[in-house]
């Protein structure tokens, strides 16, 4: 334990932090049609350049007729422009084989965070009511329970199988909900399908056995389906959940309550500095949705340039077009730096000693379960006591020593946690876009910590996320 406080020589030369989930801080080369549309957008006078692919040129045309003035400097409507809810439509339409889609039923906001929290105040119970709760899964998104606890909802813990893949488990979520009872008031269950940060991907069957669980208890959906572009796994492959719910026919189809989101942040795009997301919502009260769109003023209006990111997104290059060889290039070397890069950090991480990891299926993370010895915990808990300074201790260039928890085996990121077979340490490992050849020798992965903490109240959950709480881990091959 002492070695990781001594300055001595370390086996590697660079870190490549990853920790943001960042693909294009890691190295990952924008994709040229984005940014070339994006370009003439900025600068019409390049709508006559010929360097530039025709259909750049006629797609950056179209873009800035549907903004008001030609110009992305102009505000758009609260709820986006027309023309990008109509593509986004359009995509959702041809993604779920024929489901239909209304661009009257999609809003776009600065990022998919923003679309939770606007949900999460429409569910927030008023002053002198019960607390509403929102079932969430163990783990869950780092930023999620924080953001849960600033729309003043309580955290309800679900947790996943580990052992079937970090599968949802029925049963388990009808504890969940019972238990929650009288404390709280649940009101919506978040999903994050491909998981973040398990990398795990619904079947079919879980989806339909979620979906009833949610209609029997009149919970809304909420569904995260950022990463449904990043399917790594050969074995399973993405369904969307308005896709399964409209095929189970009318008694769930025209009930259950859903709000899917997707995002600029996915893997092959990438571009997060846009900021820009959406979400579809199906089956809410209109009243409701006026409420959704009056909230989404407060922001004026998403970043115009993140809008048209989206619609270049969702609506790229078709065969025989200029741009479309380049296109596929690029984004095909991206899925295979991904696929390439799970399986090398997932080989690694098995030959380590006290490290166990499910596969990825989808998404852009691993997380591994690392065994602790009760001896090595207790040992770090007298360290922490004896020195002087904040709990958070930065050692080895980039590890963390954050307080020592004794959760609740709810395996949530960063916490450790007291189960039959010992302590763990849950740590969320990025599969960063770094192209492999910089992965050869040594091999470099970056872990993000989240520092677990107990409250008063057990039941919230808290995550830090200062850059305080960043892990790396590096070994020579």
């Amino acid at each position: 334990f002492h070695v990781l406080f001594a300055k001595v020589h370390k086996p590697f030369k660079e870190v490549i932090d990853v920790s943001s989930g960042d693909p294009h801080r890691a190295g990952m080369k924008p994709v040229s049609f984005v940014r070339q549309v994006l370009a003439v957008c900025l600068y019409p006078e390049l709508l006559t350049d010929q360097s530039f692919p025709l259909d750049v040129r006629l797609r950056a045309q179209r873009l800035l007729e549907a903004c008001d003035g030609g110009s992305v400097g102009s505000y758009t409507a609260s709820s986006g422009l027309l023309h990008v809810r109509q593509s986004i439509a359009e995509f959702i339409t041809k993604r779920d084989a024929g489901v239909p889609s209304c661009a009257k039923n999609v809003f776009i906001s600065s990022g998919s965070q923003k679309a939770l929290m606007i949900i999460v105040r429409l569910l927030a119970s008023g002053e002198g009511e019960i607390q509403t709760g929102v079932l969430t899964p163990m783990p869950c998104p780092h930023t999620l329970p924080t953001l849960l606890d600033e729309g003043e909802v309580a955290l309800v813990p679900y947790r996943l199988v580990e052992e079937q893949g970090w599968a949802i488990d029925l049963d388990e979520l009808h504890r969940a909900v019972t238990t929650a009872r009288g404390r709280c008031q649940p009101r919506a269950i978040y999903i994050s399908n491909p998981g973040n940060p398990t990398g795990h991907v619904q079947t079919r069957e879980s989806i339909e056995e979620v979906i009833r669980f949610a209609a029997a208890e009149g919970l809304l959906l909420f569904v995260d389906e950022v990463y449904q572009d990043s399917m790594i796994g050969l074995d399973r492959e993405f369904i969307s959940y308005k896709r399964v719910l409209f095929e189970m026919g009318k008694e769930y189809a025209e009930t259950v309550e859903l709000v899917s989101s997707h995002s600029l942040s996915c893997a092959c795009i990438a571009e997060c500095g846009q900021r820009a997301g959406y979400m579809e919502i199906v089956n809410m009260d209109p009243e409701v949705m006026h409420f959704v769109d009056t909230m989404l003023c407060t922001d004026i209006s998403t970043p115009v340039t993140g809008q048209l990111a989206l619609d270049l997104m969702l609506n790229p290059p078709k065969p025989g077009d200029p741009s479309y060889d380049t296109y596929t290039q690029e984004t095909l070397l991206t899925w295979t730096t991904l696929s390439q890069n799970a399986q090398r950090a997932l080989e690694l991480l098995s030959d380590l000693p006290g490290i166990s990891c499910q596969p990825a299926m989808g998404g852009i993370y691993l997380y591994p379960r690392l065994h602790l010895p009760s001896e090595f915990t207790q040992l770090a808990k007298l360290v922490l006591q004896k020195v002087s300074i904040h709990p958070s201790i930065r050692v080895m260039g980039g590890w963390s020593l954050s307080q020592l928890t004794e959760g609740e085996g709810r395996g949530h990121p960063g916490q450790i946690t007291s189960l039959s077979q010992g302590y763990t340490l849950r740590q969320t490992i990025t599969l960063t876009f770094t192209p492999t050849d910089n992965l050869e020798s040594p091999v470099n992965i970056s872990m993000f910590l989240d520092c677990g903490r107990k409250l008063e109240n057990p039941e919230k959950t808290h995550t830090c996320t200062g850059r305080t709480c960043k892990l790396h881990a590096e070994r020579s091959t």
